[in-house]
């Protein structure tokens, strides 16, 4: 991908690209224009056609796909790291991450649709504005701009997800506490006692629902914690230690090395 900017949109026919080139580094965004595409996700055969709304995430086994002759769309690639460090919210985040994975695959209708195209539209401006020391940021605003209309598009049917898969309810759940939590817990067996199950059955649950283990969440989470804290240049590197539950300097040096790979005071100079 041309440039330093971890994300790109494309036409089908206009760049002579296939979204199933990007699947293995980047999360695909796809607007079906006519014709049709199927795919599998490793758990079953998905078709899509005109005015539906794909998206492989990069943790999604996709495989088997073929394309109609007439086949036409637009799509929005990304790097998981672009997407994480403009990420606007945690939560609705976690939940669209899981119910993307149970449904790749989206019929949009009429406002939906024209709310997708028009961030499309906005992603191609900016894209294709000259460069410029903000370049990156302009376009990760758009990136949280779609973030939140894609929540607002599947909020009714995550709605339903919550109250109708039992597994979904704990990880859901599971994710609430984390994120209370994740500053001075960050432990699976201590969420696993507020369930009131065993940390083996929460780790089930999590790759269940969403393919990674509780660990992961947490691990997610604390690091989502950690940078905000980080970039709150208002605290003392040992307030912010105290804040994430280390007792030592050292300890909280070694786990901010591990995560961001930098030392924290290298971070804060970065």
């Amino acid at each position: 991908m041309d440039g330093i900017i971890g994300c790109n949109i494309l036409n089908t026919r206009r760049d002579g690209r296939m979204p199933s080139e990007f699947t293995s580094e980047y999360h695909v965004h796809i607007i079906v224009r006519q014709g049709e595409m199927r795919f599998s996700d490793g758990k079953q055969m998905h078709v899509s056609q005109k005015d539906d709304l794909v998206i492989w995430q990069m943790s999604n086994a996709i495989q088997d796909v073929a394309y109609s002759e007439e086949f036409e769309a637009d799509f929005l690639i990304a790097s998981g790291e672009f997407l994480s460090r403009f990420n606007p919210e945690m939560v609705w985040a976690s939940k669209g991450f899981i119910f993307i994975r149970i449904n790749p695959s989206f019929h949009l209708h009429e406002q939906s649709l024209r709310l997708m195209k028009d961030d499309f539209s906005l992603f191609r401006q900016r894209l294709d504005m000259p460069d410029s020391p903000f370049k990156e940021e302009v376009i990760g605003r758009v990136m949280q701009i779609f973030l939140y209309d894609l929540w607002t598009v599947y909020s009714s049917e995550m709605s339903q997800m919550e109250t109708n898969d039992n597994a979904a309810r704990i990880f859901l759940r599971f994710l609430s506490l984390v994120q209370k939590d994740c500053r001075q817990q960050r432990d699976v067996a201590y969420y696993a006692d507020l369930l009131c199950i065993t940390p083996k059955y929460l780790s089930q649950v999590s790759r269940s629902v969403s393919g990674l283990p509780a660990s992961e969440w947490i691990t997610y989470y604390a690091t989502f914690e950690l940078v905000s804290l980080l970039n709150d240049l208002s605290k003392t590197l040992t307030e912010v230690a105290d804040l994430m539950n280390f007792e030592t300097a050292s300890h909280f040096s070694r786990y901010v090395k591990k995560l961001l790979g930098k030392s924290p005071s290298e971070y804060r100079q970065k």
